[in-house]
C-alpha cells in the first residue's frame, strides 16, 4: 500500500502549522460556542441565580473531571501521532482501537462517580444555598451523558493525531448548532429551566459521538475503526497512560486550583458568581486559542519526532512561539477595548456588568504572561516526556496557587487579591518552563547528544 506524503513531517513549517491549527481554532470557537450557549441562554431567560448555578461550582467541577480525561485522550493522541509519524500502521490501528475502549469504560465510570458526589462536592465548595439545587440539576444530566463527551474527545484527539483537524472541526459545526437549536426550544420555548439548558448540551454531545464513530468507520486504512478488530492491548494501554496521566493530572491541579479560587470567589455573593462565571465565557476567547496552538505543536512535534526530524522540531516550536505572541497582543487588545458590550451581551444585571468590567480590565493585560507554557509544555509532551511538565505545572500553579490562597487571601479580602493568583502564578510557570526548555533531559534528545 502507498501511503500519502504527510506534510506535517514535510511542508514548509508555518504553513502547515497554520492549516493545522485553524481548524483546529475554528472547532475550539464552535466548544466555546457549544459551551457559552448555555449560559448565554440561561442569563437572558433565567436570571442572575440561574446563570450563577450553571457557570459556577458546577462548571468548574465539570471541568476538573473531564479536564482529567482529555489529558488521557492527549496521551493516546501523542502515541497514535508517532506511530502515525513512522509510518508504522499497524500500531496505529491497535493505539486507535485501545483509545476508544478506554473512552467507553472511562465515560462509565466518571458517570457513577459525578452523579453520587456532585451534592457534596457543591457542598465542600461553599456553593450558596440560593443555587445549590439547581446546580445538582445541571450536574447529574451533563454527567449522565458522560460515555459520549469522552468518546467524541478521543475521536477528535485521534483525528487530530493523523493530521486531519478538519474532521473535528465540521463535527463541532453540526454539534455546537444543535446545542444552540436544543437550548432555545427547552429553555424559553418549553420553559425546563436549567435543565433544559442541561438536556441540550447532552443530547448534542451524543449526536457528536455518533458521528465521531461513523467517521471513524470511513478513514483512511492507516487509523480506520473495524468492529471486528477491535480489541485491547495492554502495552499500547500502558504507553498511553504513561503519557497520558501525567497531562490528566496537569489539568487536575489547574481545576483543583481554579476550584480552591471559585470558593474565595462564592464567599463574595450571587453577582460576583455570575460575573465571574460570564467573565470565564469572555476569558474562553483567548483560552481556546491557546489550546488550539497547544494541539498543534503537540501533534506537529509528535509525527516530526517519532520521523527523527528533530530540527523541524526545534523550528517549529519557535514559529508556534511568534504566532502566540502576535495573536495574544490583538485578543488582548480586543477584549479590553468591548469588554463592556461583550459583559451586556450576557448578561442586563448592571452590578454584574460592572463586577466583570474590572475583571477584564484587571486580568487580561496579564495574558502574555501565560503563552509559553502552552506552547513549551506541549511540544515537551508531544516527544513523550511528561512527567517534567507535570512537576512544573504542580509547583508553579498547584502549589503556588494554595499557597497564596492560605497565605495571602486571608488578610487581602476581596476579587483584586483573588485575581492576582493567576498571573503571579503564570510568571512563576513560564520562568521554570523556559529553565527546562533550554536545559532539560528531552532537550539533549532533539538536539541529538
Amino acid at each position: 500500500m502507498t501511503l500519502k506524503t504527510n506534510q506535517i513531517t514535510e511542508g514548509v513549517i508555518w504553513k502547515q502549522l497554520l492549516l493545522f491549527f485553524f481548524p483546529i481554532l475554528l472547532g475550539t470557537f464552535f466548544q466555546q460556542l457549544y459551551n457559552t450557549a448555555d449560559s448565554i441562554i440561561v442569563g437572558k431567560y433565567l436570571g442572575t441565580q440561574a446563570l450563577a448555578a450553571v457557570g459556577g461550582s458546577a462548571e468548574l467541577l465539570i471541568r476538573l473531571v473531564l479536564g482529567f480525561f482529555i489529558g488521557i485522550s492527549s496521551g493516546a493522541g501523542v502515541i497514535i501521532s508517532q506511530y502515525y509519524g513512522a509510518r508504522k500502521m499497524d500500531g496505529t490501528r491497535q493505539a486507535v482501537s485501545t483509545a476508544l475502549l478506554v473512552a467507553i469504560g472511562g465515560g462509565a465510570l466518571f458517570t457513577l462517580i459525578g452523579i453520587a458526589a456532585a451534592p457534596w462536592a457543591l457542598q465542600v465548595m461553599g456553593t450558596p444555598e440560593e443555587i445549590i439545587g439547581q446546580s445538582l440539576v445541571y450536574m447529574r444530566v451533563y454527567f449522565a451523558g458522560m460515555i459520549p463527551v469522552l468518546v467524541y474527545n478521543m475521536g477528535a484527539g485521534i483525528f487530530r493525531a493523523a493530521g486531519n483537524s478538519r474532521m473535528p472541526m465540521y463535527l463541532l459545526i453540526i454539534c455546537c448548532l444543535l446545542n444552540i437549536a436544543l437550548d432555545i426550544l427547552f429553555v424559553p420555548v418549553l420553559r425546563w429551566g436549567v435543565f433544559g439548558a442541561a438536556l441540550a448540551t447532552t443530547l448534542a454531545q451524543a449526536v457528536s459521538a455518533v458521528l465521531v464513530i461513523t467517521a471513524l468507520f470511513k478513514t483512511p486504512a492507516e487509523y480506520r475503526m473495524d468492529i471486528r478488530q477491535l480489541h485491547f492491548s495492554g502495552k499500547l494501554l500502558k504507553s498511553i497512560l504513561w503519557v497520558g496521566i501525567p497531562v490528566g493530572l496537569q489539568s487536575v491541579m489547574y481545576n483543583f486550583a481554579n476550584v480552591l479560587l471559585q470558593t474565595n470567589v462564592n464567599e463574595l455573593g450571587t453577582a460576583t458568581i455570575a460575573a465571574w462565571t460570564v467573565f470565564g465565557k469572555i476569558d474562553g476567547i483567548f483560552w481556546m486559542i491557546q489550546n488550539s496552538l497547544g494541539i498543534a505543536i503537540t501533534t506537529f512535534v509528535g509525527q516530526n519526532y517519532g520521523a527523527g526530524k528533530y530540527d523541524r522540531v526545534k523550528k517549529s516550536i519557535r514559529i508556534c512561539l511568534g504566532m502566540s505572541l502576535g495573536i495574544t497582543l490583538f485578543c488582548s487588545f480586543f477584549l479590553i477595548a468591548f469588554s463592556r458590550p461583550l459583559y451586556c451581551f450576557f448578561v442586563d444585571d448592571s452590578q454584574v456588568i460592572e463586577i466583570g468590567v474590572f475583571m477584564m480590565r484587571f486580568m487580561v493585560p496579564s495574558y502574555i504572561t501565560y503563552i509559553c507554557i502552552e506552547i513549551l509544555s506541549g511540544a515537551i509532551r508531544g516527544t513523550g516526556e511528561t512527567v517534567k511538565p507535570l512537576i512544573i505545572t504542580f509547583v508553579g500553579i498547584c502549589v503556588f496557587r494554595v499557597l497564596w490562597i492560605t497565605a495571602v487571601l486571608p488578610f487581602h479580602k476581596g476579587l483584586r487579591a483573588i485575581i492576582l493568583t493567576y498571573p503571579t502564578s503564570w510568571i512563576l510557570t513560564t520562568a521554570m518552563y523556559i529553565f527546562y526548555y533550554n536545559k532539560g533531559k528531552w532537550r539533549r534528545r532533539i538536539d541529538g547528544r
